[in-house]
């Protein structure tokens, strides 16, 4: 049985085995995880485990996220790699030496790719305003990326395309939701909580992703590797977050399932999420992770899950192959 299923908990209470099952129990009762089809468990608040629990789910494979209650992301059980390498280790470390710079640039021309195509919608739906910004991304962006000169130029022009996406938010969401600088800990408003909230989500899902293949997690090329993260999958994110995050959150601000006196907490200046308004934007979320299509590369549907993970074995084929790295681009959708 393919192990598919993400298990959510909200409340306070303790993970436990029970017999060849995973038992949650809080002041409602016992429920059972059936451990078969359970890929990852995110915990969303305070849960109490000990070692016979954490070696039961590492022999299963079942990768852990853990968060604080203010939505901080604590950190990740990450079982016994059992896809390790140490050959293509080594061919990750010796393209960091050779191909980073090829790397990185491939990754930022993806995220201009799919944010082109995420804002083209809203320009087609009467937004002319966005033209000069699509205009950029089509037509400029590549020669301005393969003229950076070291892995500074490249992230300042990274950063420029962000900040000019952020500004375009004015143009097509409600005035609650409009974002005057990127803020990220801790957030201070409604979009920058959402914006740090659906990064993190989606940096975990490229954390159990790469956890599947046989690279490195600790050896990136656009972030500086570095200790305390898995900088590789903060790589593999990048072109992701237009797709998974922005359109999950211009979903639910679009069409009012998110509102700012109804689901961010009042105590915190509305620059978090309460508890009914996590739970709305991770089905959201996980509702376009699952969404299935069938890219023009392959004969078969996939899911967005499916194209993390893909990406991740484009970059082994590079390692291995020579192939050059081309990131997932909105458009293969088609």
């Amino acid at each position: 049985m393919a192990k598919n299923h993400t298990r959510y908990i909200f409340s306070m209470g303790e993970l436990k085995r029970k017999d060849n099952s995973i038992a949650f129990r809080n002041e409602k009762g016992n429920f059972y995880i059936p451990i078969e089809d359970t890929r990852e468990i995110y915990c969303m608040n305070e849960v109490s485990l000990n070692t016979k629990f954490l070696d039961f789910i590492s022999k299963a494979g079942i990768v852990m996220h853990f968060f604080n209650y203010n939505e901080g992301y604590s950190g990740t059980f990450y079982p016994k790699e059992h896809y390790v390498s140490g050959n293509l280790t080594l061919r990750q470390s010796e393209a960091f030496g050779k191909y980073r710079e090829l790397i990185a640039k491939q990754i930022v021309k993806g995220i201009g790719k799919n944010i082109h195509e995420v804002l083209y919608h809203y320009y087609r739906h009467g937004k002319s305003d966005l033209k000069i910004f699509l205009d950029w991304l089509r037509v400029d962006l590549d020669d301005l990326v393969d003229g950076s000169a070291g892995i500074k130029q490249i992230l300042s022009v990274e950063g420029r395309i962000w900040l000019q996406f952020y500004d375009s938010f004015r143009l097509f969401l409600p005035n609650d939701f409009i974002i005057n600088k990127r803020v990220k800990r801790p957030p201070d408003n409604p979009i920058n909580a959402l914006i740090s909230f659906g990064n993190t989500l989606l940096y975990t899902k490229t954390i159990s992703a790469i956890y599947n293949t046989h690279l490195n997690q600790c050896i990136s090329f656009l972030h500086e590797p570095s200790e305390g993260r898995f900088s590789l999958s903060l790589d593999l994110s990048e072109v992701f977050k237009p797709i998974l995050v922005f359109k999950t959150i211009f979903e639910v601000v679009g069409r009012k399932k998110l509102q700012v006196q109804k689901h961010f907490d009042k105590s915190l200046n509305y620059a978090l999420l309460n508890e009914n308004g996590k739970k709305i934007f991770i089905e959201a979320f996980e509702n376009r992770l699952n969404e299935t299509f069938k890219p023009s590369s392959l004969n078969r549907q996939i899911t967005y899950k499916n194209a993390i993970k893909l990406d991740g074995y484009k970059l082994i084929k590079m390692l291995n192959n020579g192939e050059i790295f081309q990131p997932f681009c909105l458009s293969e959708k088609r």
